[in-house]
């Protein structure tokens, strides 16, 4: 488990209001998915920090049109494209990153629905990934079907931001959250 204040000391520019509401989801979350070491929860609040600037994204900033006509995220599957055309919308925009861990495109959003819901809810209504819960929940799947906990019990942080973000864009910043985490988690 994780407090308020531990949240708070990784987070500093995390509101508490925020953190109130992510506070209980995460704590289920990291415990559904055995993100329950020192290290693990160190390298994942760390990852959760940056890619969520703090709590304050849980949608990609970004309209999602730079994944439009990506194969590589389902995006040109045919179910892709009738899902959003159905809302008026491109592939990219329709399943454009969305939780703690942008879960993003097609493919990412079908493996995440029968994942975590035994359904397709996600295809259906892919803004579920808002909710505080499945953003939550949407990242400790993530985390768990790359086996992150593994490279964490390493140290391996670099390669948990490559599965992550495919690089290491703001790996500095990403760094500081992870060493803050680590002073601060018991």
């Amino acid at each position: 488990m994780v407090s308020t204040q531990q949240l708070k000391a990784i987070m500093p520019f995390a509101t508490l209001g925020k953190i109130t509401v992510f506070l209980d989801p995460l704590n289920a979350t990291m415990e559904e998915f055995f993100i329950n070491t020192w290290m693990r929860k160190a390298a994942f609040l760390a990852q959760l920090a940056h890619e969520s600037g703090q709590f304050n994204y849980v949608e990609e900033i970004a309209s999602g049109a730079a994944y439009d006509g990506r194969a590589d995220l389902g995006n040109t599957k045919p179910e892709a494209i009738a899902l959003a055309e159905l809302s008026s919308t491109s592939p990219g925009r329709y399943f454009k990153g969305r939780g703690l861990i942008q879960i993003t495109g097609y493919a990412n959003y079908k493996a995440c629905s029968w994942g975590l819901l035994n359904s397709r809810a996600l295809l259906d209504k892919p803004e579920l990934l808002k909710t505080p819960e499945l953003a939550c929940r949407s990242a400790g799947w993530f985390w768990n079907e790359h086996e992150l906990n593994t490279l964490a019990d390493k140290g391996k942080f670099e390669k948990i931001t490559r599965v992550i973000n495919g690089g290491l864009i703001h790996i500095q910043q990403r760094r500081a959250f992870y060493a803050q985490a680590l002073l601060v988690l018991p």
